[in-house]
């Protein structure tokens, strides 16, 4: 007896000491690992009239070490307390400049060593730019002259970049009003080592408060003393040779904005008391009005703490929000209030109503728009008379474009778009804008005639154009299509409208994104001004196709599709497959067959792209449609599993029909709702070999106020919660899943629990599977150790579960 205790104590503790992998950071085999290390090209800013570029470098990923610098999570946020700026920032290396007609970049002098830059801001007559540097101590400010190609710093390590972009510009470009650390900064407490003092309470009092299940929330008053500290700054007036002034005092300053013509100052600062259930953005705060002396004129919004707001994602809180300043006036106060008490329940005429305050804001507010759903924004332009202004409904994917005369609020406004945002086909683009009076970009308004920029996406492809839309007729003219069927042409921005002048970049699958600017009176005239080398030669010449393929119900579906490098398609070898995919919710079946995929596109692996298994004898359906329709009263959700399972047999079939796959070797996987995805499909069909889910949620109970696109909380819908959870279902996994986490997720519901869990339960019952929690990682993975172990994992998996499969059986 005592021998079979033995054995079974010894069976126990062997099972337990193999429950765990103790794994140094791995690297992919060397076909991958070429593609990964590569340079990058800059990223590239010109100013307004198309003279001078900017060369903004980088590395490619960050390091671990970087990472695992001390970070604070608090009311959303995420700082570095030694730096006082996001510990998650992203940060150049370098500085460039180019003169569009030369032909190479120069080196931008006076740049530290090991220089970390971001917040990189123009000056408004662009002959200068503003930068941060981020050094072991703190941030700094500098100064780069164009001109001279000299980068000088003004201040020393002491800004708080803690709330995002620690500084403007005056408008006489000579001084910047900037964020510093207030002089009397007091220590932050280490909740670690601190002895508590009492016990944390939350109070409810009856009111729903039916939030997100946001995470970084602040816990404790350790936190809320520590969230102060590191929120609080004094503003300053620092002139260009470093000399400084005071010009605000003490505050939490969540952000401040010039008017256009520089003479007023609008600041915003976060009040007490702090929420421990929404981040920053819903607590208390005031807005006050100053002259450009720093002199206060008076309060102009005061918000209160908005833990409790009406059910449902057009909801909004009542009072003034999205307070602005017109960018085509001295100093007009631009703000809108909702007429629906903020509930879309209510029904009303009309949800939002805009109002402006002109200077010196003391007349009473003018009503200038009303808008029929929840109010999305305005484009002023270079006509004080006209403006254009959005709305949208998540309900019915509606948005509506309105014409209106802000300086006639009676004068009934023009509805010219009224449309399916979600229709990409028949999507009529964005205005172009031009630099007005005061530097700010606004619609160009020529003789009663805009310019739209368009993607072009088309059933036949995609063909960029420029419209001339008449905004009194309605009337639309094409004056510009591109007509390249294989490269892309993005048009970005107007150099001179009425030389005809365009910014545009032309790719195509093996030519690396370049930068043009594009003569459309004259289309041949084609003038190249960067010349950036394809750092992917390894892939540059992998067959590529968007393939459209019918799901059993009908709906065309597509994705694109990438076979294996030196693959010959004339002998058709059976290859395994990987199925990349990310599920859609729509609310019709025609905007969910539209394909926005273009073959023509330059072929990139991102740190999460599953291209580099191209190199590894692997087919790749790449983004391939995920369609979840829900028309009429029907939501998406309703019917989301079987919706799924219709995609992903669809996709198998479509291309094993071309003859290239094996379909019993076929993976599937996604990141985030697509690692969801992922576990569904696992759970519910035989369709694929293995799986890898990364970055998701897996327990819709643990998410119980919505989710995604699915607005019903758990109590109103719990079979959809029940049935769309893999783990209420892990019983059924019996397909191979590797799961993947950032230990530092910091996503609304995709917390590191929910992997950890999902994985105790499929181990608890039997299921072959591998949970690999990466340390100091995110939402999306940054440091470089980190993807090329993911990239490992994967590929080992890829290897033992797909590609090998048959000699397992």
């Amino acid at each position: 007896m005592k021998s079979i205790k033995l054995i079974s104590f010894f069976f126990f503790t062997t099972c337990i000491l193999y429950g765990q992998e103790s794994v140094d950071y791995q690297k992919p085999p060397k076909e991958i690992l070429d593609l990964v290390d590569v340079p990058l090209a800059p990223s590239v800013r010109i100013d307004n009239k198309g003279e001078n570029l900017v060369f903004l470098y980088r590395d490619s990923y960050k390091t671990i070490e970087e990472l695992s610098e001390k970070e604070m999570r608090l009311a959303g946020l995420r700082i570095n307390p030694k730096t006082n700026i996001s510990s998650r920032a992203n940060y150049y290396n370098n500085i460039k400049l180019k003169k569009t007609n030369d032909k190479e970049a120069i080196q931008v002098i006076g740049l530290p060593k090991n220089v970390r830059i971001t917040n990189f801001n123009w000056s408004p007559d662009q002959n200068k730019a503003a930068f941060t540097n981020t050094t072991s101590k703190g941030v700094e400010l500098w100064v780069l002259d164009i001109s001279e190609g000299k980068a000088s710093k003004i201040t020393d390590a002491n800004l708080n970049a803690n709330m995002g972009i620690p500084f403007k510009w005056f408008r006489d470009n000579s001084a910047l009003l900037v964020k510093f650390l207030p002089s009397n900064k007091k220590q932050l407490i280490d909740n670690e080592e601190a002895v508590p003092t009492g016990p944390t309470i939350t109070i409810s009092e009856g009111a729903k408060a039916q939030n997100r299940t946001y995470q970084d929330l602040l816990k404790n008053p350790n936190d809320e003393y520590n969230f102060e500290q590191l929120t609080t700054s004094e503003i300053k007036k620092v002139n260009l040779d470093g000399t400084s002034t005071s010009w605000l005092s003490e505050a939490m300053y969540r952000n401040f904005s010039f008017s256009p013509d520089g003479k007023y100052v609008i600041a915003t600062t976060i009040q007490k008391p702090f929420s421990y259930l929404v981040p920053y953005r819903r607590f208390p705060q005031e807005t006050k009005l100053y002259k450009s002396n720093g002199e206060e004129i008076k309060t102009i919004n005061k918000v209160p703490l908005s833990e409790v707001l009406p059910k449902g994602f057009m909801s909004t809180r009542i009072g003034k929000r999205s307070m602005t300043w017109r960018k085509d006036q001295p100093a007009t106060l631009v703000w809108v209030e909702a007429l629906d008490n903020g509930d879309p329940k209510i029904e009303v005429k009309y949800r939002d109503e805009v109002y402006q305050l002109k200077a010196p804001f003391n007349d009473t507010p003018k009503s200038i728009l009303k808008t029929i759903n929840r109010f999305g924004g305005i484009n002023w332009t270079n006509n004080s008379e006209l403006a254009i202004a959005y709305d949208y409904w998540w309900n019915t994917r509606n948005t509506k474009t309105y014409i209106f005369n802000p300086s006639k609020p009676n004068q009934k406004s023009n509805i010219i778009h009224d449309r399916n945002y979600q229709d990409r086909y028949n999507d009529p683009g964005e205005p172009i804008k031009i630099k007005n009076e005061y530097g700010y970009s606004v619609i160009n308004i020529d003789n009663d005639n805009i310019y739209m920029v368009g993607d072009g996406y088309t059933k036949d492809g995609q063909f960029p154009f420029i419209d001339k839309l008449n905004v009194k007729s309605n009337e639309t003219i094409r004056i510009y299509q591109s007509e390249y069927t294989d490269k892309v042409e993005n048009i970005y921005s107007a150099i001179d409208i009425k030389k005809g002048d365009f910014l545009v970049r032309i790719e195509s699958p093996n030519e690396y994104p370049n930068y043009y600017i594009r003569n459309i009176k004259t289309a041949k005239n084609l003038k190249q001004i960067t010349a950036f080398e394809n750092p992917f030669s390894g892939i540059q010449n992998v067959h590529k196709e968007v393939i459209k393929y019918k799901r059993e119900d009908g709906l065309e579906l597509s994705g694109t599709l990438y076979l294996p490098v030196d693959y010959d398609k004339s002998k058709k070898e059976k290859m395994p497959m990987i199925l990349w995919a990310y599920p859609v919710e729509f609310k019709d079946k025609t905007s969910a067959s539209q394909s926005t995929s273009n073959p023509n596109k330059f072929t990139y692996p991102f740190w999460g792209s599953m291209l580099y298994w191209v190199t590894r004898g692997y087919v790749v359906l790449d983004g391939a449609s995920f369609p979840i329709v829900g028309e009429g009263n029907e939501e998406p959700n309703d019917s989301f599993r079987k919706q799924l399972i219709a995609n992903g047999k669809a996709a198998i079939d479509a291309v094993n029909t071309l003859g290239y796959i094996d379909p019993e070797r076929v993976a599937i996987g996604g990141h985030s709702y697509g690692a969801f995805m992922t576990a569904n499909l696992l759970s519910h069909s035989n369709l694929f070999a293995a799986g890898i889910a990364r970055s998701g949620a897996y327990n819709r109970t643990l998410t119980p106020f919505g989710f995604q696109s699915e607005e019903r909380s758990y109590w109103e819908a719990p079979e959809i919660y029940y049935t769309m959870s893999p783990f209420m279902h892990a019983d059924k996994m019996k397909t191979p899943l590797l799961l993947i986490h950032g230990q530092a997720d910091n996503n609304s519901g995709t917390y590191p629990l929910q992997s950890e869990r999902y994985f105790n339960a499929l181990k608890g019952l039997g299921a072959t599977t591998r949970l690999v929690m990466l340390p100091k990682e995110s939402h999306g993975y940054r440091a470089k150790e980190s993807i090329l172990h993911l990239l490992w994992e994967q590929d080992q998996w890829l290897e033992k579960y797909v590609k090998n499969r048959k000699k397992l059986k």
